[in-house]
């Protein structure tokens, strides 16, 4: 038996901010950066919030957010004791408000509304169970799945994310694709996950370079954020897989950008999935959907013409695509190369990938982008 849920309101478009008009006599907290915190893009945020509501911010958020983090945002939240907890940022302010929120329940800290703001066009954070956290004395990121961090509210307003800049908009972007991808040929893909992904897929195909050659054109970028929530509605619900098992390694031992973590695996995955023959026929088909290939074409073909035109797409946002370009260089790497196959072996996302992998295959997979 398949379920599908979603546990999502979500408001998207020009002026979806407005919703937050609705909210009266409330004790609001808002999780986000320290940069976010001095910037017009949370003016626009606070403006919509009445006169009549009680305002906090918590800003202690950095990159792959810390154990530390959510500890001292519980110990805040416990000070406020907030009706309402606002995520807003990316994909960092979002977990961080997630884990927060989910250990904070566990101690008794109840909230009546959780609101996800997202300010890029990535980890479709919004609409999912899943938060990352990391140890900073392991080096690993542990995934949190859980339906209690579900938000309750999803805000999609693309002027947040007009000022984002084209390297991360094709960091982000990479990230939506790598969610769709994954989600097509997950163990637990449905046919309502697989519409989510398809969409996902081709809307990124179509919009997420306009997008990085200007970033002020509004149509691309409200479907970039429209692609981001489908592709994160359809792999909370089917599932993740090896891309994101060994992204998860990258960021934690070598501190790569997530996005980027997936992107330069992608190709690698794919050809890797392909073994699976149900997996292989599901690219060949997204690859027909996308006009990459003919409806009469083999499926090996359709895989390669996917795999060289995500190619391409990289080339075109000047990612070469391996560690060294990134100045990482391979010494770096073998001395970790242990530990991230081991621990994207244990990986809670590797679960749901179609083919089972093995440290061999992991490190294999990591040898190709050195």
């Amino acid at each position: 038996m398949a379920i599908f849920t979603v546990k999502t309101r979500i408001y998207s478009g020009a002026d979806s901010l407005s919703w937050l008009q609705t909210l009266h006599d409330k004790k609001v907290w808002i999780v986000c950066d320290g940069f976010l915190a001095g910037g017009e893009n949370l003016k626009m945020i606070t403006d919509n919030i009445g006169a009549d509501n009680e305002t906090a911010l918590f800003t202690d958020i950095i990159p792959d957010p810390p154990i530390a983090t959510v500890v001292a945002g519980i110990t805040e939240m416990s000070r406020v004791q907030p009706q309402v907890v606002i995520g807003f940022g990316g994909g960092s302010a979002l977990d961080s408000a997630k884990g927060i929120i989910f250990f904070g329940r566990k101690l008794g800290i109840a909230i009546e509304t959780f609101i996800a703001i997202p300010t890029t066009s990535g980890t479709g954070s919004e609409v999912t169970s899943a938060c990352v956290i990391s140890d900073p004395l392991t080096k690993v990121k542990y995934p949190l799945f859980d339906d209690s961090i579900y938000p309750d509210i999803a805000i999609l307003e693309p002027r947040l994310v007009m000022s984002v800049p084209p390297a991360v908009t094709a960091n982000t972007g990479l990230d939506v694709l790598t969610h769709a991808l994954e989600a097509y040929v997950a163990v637990g893909a449905t046919d309502f996950t697989d519409a989510l992904a398809e969409k996902a897929v081709q809307m990124v195909l179509l919009y997420l370079g306009k997008a990085y050659q200007n970033g002020h054109q509004q149509e691309a970028r409200d479907k970039m954020h429209n692609a981001s929530t489908l592709a994160g509605m359809a792999f909370s619900q089917a599932g993740l897989g090896l891309n994101h098992a060994i992204a998860h390694q990258l960021g934690g031992q070598l501190h790569i950008p997530h996005g980027l973590a997936n992107a330069l695996l992608l190709c690698h995955v794919i050809r890797f999935n392909s073994r699976d023959k149900t997996a292989r026929a599901k690219y060949a088909r997204l690859s027909k959907l996308c006009g990459l290939a003919n409806f009469q074409s083999t499926d090996d073909y359709c895989v390669a013409n996917l795999i060289n035109h995500l190619r391409n797409l990289m080339l075109q946002f000047n990612i070469a695509g391996t560690l060294s370009s990134l100045n990482i260089e391979r010494p770096r790497v073998l001395e970790v190369i242990d530990a991230m196959s081991t621990a994207a072996l244990h990986d809670v996302t590797l679960a749901s990938n179609p083919l089972p992998a093995s440290v061999a295959d992991i490190r294999g997979i990591i040898h190709g982008i050195i």
